[in-house]
C-alpha cells in the first residue's frame, strides 16, 4: 500500500485532532454500514429455518407455502401461525432477525399508534407498522439519495466550474449570467409543482434536485481556476504542448480540491434535508416507502403519539449533527493555517 504523502498526513493528523468529527465519522459510518443490511436486521421473513432436515433462507429467497406441507402455492407467511405450527410439528426451527418486522408489515396484534413496547420497540405508526423498522429504513434511503446527489452534484459542479474558471473570458461571462437565472428559480417550488404532475420516486426525484445542486461548488472551483491559470507551472505545462484537459484535471483540479472536499459534508447534509423536507410535504417519496420526513408528519398528524415525532426529530437531529461535526474536522484538515503543537 502506498504512504501517504507528509501533507495528507498532517491533514489526516489535524482531522484526527477534532476528537468529536473524528468520532462523528466513526459512529456515522458504523449507522450506515448497519443500515445497509436492514434486511437481515428487520423484516417479517426469518433468517432461517429448517424444515424435514433442510435449512431455508426465506430472507433471500421466496418459498411457497406448499414448501412446509401447506395448500397454497404463493408465498408463505411466516408470521401466520398455521405455517409456524407446520415448521414446528416437523421438528423445525424459525430463527428472526432482531426485529421481526419490516418497514412495511402491519403488526395486526397491536391497534395502529400503539406505544413502544417489547414487541415494537418504538411503538407503530397511524396504520400498524414498526416505527424502528422504519427508521432503519428511512435512514437507509436518506443516506443513499443525499450521497448519490451530492456524488453527481460534485462531478458536474467541478467541471463547470473548471471549464469557467480555466478559461475565462466570455465562457466565464455566459456561464455566470446562466448560473445568476438558474439559481433565482425557486427550487423548492418547482419541485413541489413537478412532484404534483409527475409521480416521484426515487430517481425522479434525484434528477429534479440535480438540475439545481451542482451550482453549489461552481463557484469556489471557478475562483480556485482563474487564481492558478496563469501561474507559472501552468504556463510551462502550456509550452511543454498539454493539452487544455491535460492541465485541468491533472494539474489545476487538484488544488481546487482542497476547497471543494471542505463543502461536501455539508452538501450532503442539505441533501439529506431537502428530501426529508419533501417527504415532510408529501412530495417525495411513493407513499409507503420508508422516509424520515414521512415519520415527521406522522408525527404532526398524531399529537396523541409523541413517540412518532420524538423519533423523527432526535434521528434526523443525531444524523445532521453527525455530518455537521465530520464537515467541521474536515475543514480543519484541509486548512493550511491549522498546525498541531
Amino acid at each position: 500500500m502506498r504512504p501517504l504523502s507528509p501533507i495528507n498526513q498532517r491533514r489526516w493528523r489535524n482531522f484526527k485532532a477534532n476528537r468529536r468529527g473524528y468520532w462523528s465519522l466513526w459512529i456515522f459510518a458504523a449507522l450506515f454500514l448497519l443500515s445497509l443490511f436492514a434486511e437481515l436486521i428487520a423484516n417479517d421473513k426469518p433468517l432461517l429455518v429448517t424444515f424435514e432436515g433442510e435449512a431455508y433462507f426465506p430472507v433471500f429467497v421466496a418459498y411457497p407455502e406448499t414448501e412446509f406441507g401447506g395448500f397454497f402455492e404463493t408465498e408463505a407467511d411466516y408470521r401466520d401461525a398455521y405455517v409456524q405450527e407446520l415448521i414446528h410439528e416437523a421438528g423445525g426451527i424459525i430463527v428472526w432477525p432482531l426485529i421481526e418486522y419490516s418497514y412495511r408489515t402491519i403488526n395486526l396484534d397491536r391497534r395502529a399508534l400503539s406505544p413502544p413496547s417489547a414487541d415494537n420497540w418504538l411503538g407503530t405508526d397511524d396504520q400498524g407498522r414498526d416505527v424502528a423498522a422504519r427508521l432503519i429504513y428511512g435512514f437507509r434511503i436518506s443516506v443513499l439519495f443525499g450521497l448519490t446527489l451530492t456524488v453527481l452534484s460534485s462531478i458536474i459542479g467541478v467541471a463547470a466550474g473548471a471549464v469557467q474558471g480555466y478559461f475565462g473570458g466570455w465562457t466565464d461571462l455566459i456561464f455566470q449570467r446562466f448560473i445568476e437565472i438558474w439559481t433565482s428559480v425557486p427550487q423548492l417550488y418547482l419541485l413541489i409543482i413537478i412532484a404534483a404532475i409527475i409521480e416521484p420516486n426515487f430517481w425522479i426525484l434525484l434528477g429534479i434536485m440535480l438540475l439545481f445542486s451542482w451550482v453549489a461548488l461552481v463557484g469556489v472551483v471557478r475562483a480556485e481556476f482563474l487564481r492558478a491559470r496563469n501561474f507559472e507551472y501552468v504556463n510551462a505545462a502550456r509550452a511543454f504542448g498539454l493539452s487544455n484537459a491535460k492541465i485541468m484535471f491533472r494539474h489545476l483540479l487538484p488544488n481546487a480540491m482542497v476547497a471543494t472536499l471542505t463543502f461536501i459534508p455539508f452538501i450532503l447534509n442539505s441533501s439529506i434535508t431537502t428530501l426529508t423536507a419533501l417527504d415532510f410535504l408529501g412530495f417525495g417519496l411513493p407513499p409507503g416507502s420508508p422516509s424520515l420526513g414521512e415519520l415527521l408528519q406522522q408525527g404532526k398528524a398524531n399529537l396523541q403519539a409523541p413517540w412518532l415525532g420524538f423519533t423523527g426529530f432526535f434521528a434526523i437531529a443525531i444524523m445532521l449533527s453527525l455530518l455537521i461535526f465530520i464537515g467541521e474536522a474536515v475543514r480543519d484538515a484541509f486548512d493550511p493555517r491549522k498546525v498541531l503543537r
